[in-house]
């Protein structure tokens, strides 16, 4: 015989989705129907909520508490630097292996670091820097007309000043 179903009782779900699209309801049910949630209700919301981030995959967190989901995007690294890029959304049924060749500035770089930082594995800001400098390296964008490798090198070599805070 399963638990009883404590009302009070917070549960947090983490599901990867399209920003501004709704989830495919046969990946949605696994997950939150075992909770009591409609998985259909679910990818709505997650869409409203995600209109934001469109055509890039982010990861949202539900949290669930009483039969009442709260949707909220938990941006990786990766698609915060493509957002910082500034590009157009793009269709993802249309648009295959894009080519992510922009550029970004350096202070761009210092503010993705500062909202990672929470979940970054790194003890200071410059570590957090190196960090969306390897994830700038992944996504194929140049970071002040330089590749993301220079940059680093420079960083090592104190040519550029990262704040400490």
């Amino acid at each position: 015989m399963p638990p009883k179903f404590d009302p009070n009782e917070v549960k947090i779900v983490l599901i990867r989705a399209v920003g501004g699209e709704v989830a495919a309801v046969s990946t949605l049910a696994p997950k939150v129907g075992p909770i009591g949630l409609s998985p259909k209700k679910v990818g709505e919301d997650i869409a409203k909520n995600t209109q934001d981030w469109k055509g890039l995959k982010v990861t949202v967190q539900l949290k669930v508490q009483n039969r009442v989901a709260e949707v909220s995007v938990v941006p990786s690294a990766a698609s915060l630097v493509i957002r910082a890029l500034n590009e157009p959304p793009r269709d993802r049924k249309k648009d295959k292996n894009v080519k992510h060749n922009g550029n970004i500035s350096l202070d761009d770089v210092i503010k993705i670091a500062r909202q990672m930082a929470p979940r970054s594995l790194a003890r200071t800001l410059v570590g957090g820097v190196r960090e969306i400098l390897g994830t700038c390296v992944s996504v194929g964008c140049t970071v002040e007309g330089k590749s993301p490798r220079d940059m680093l090198a420079e960083i090592s070599q104190g040519k550029h000043e990262i704040p400490t805070a």
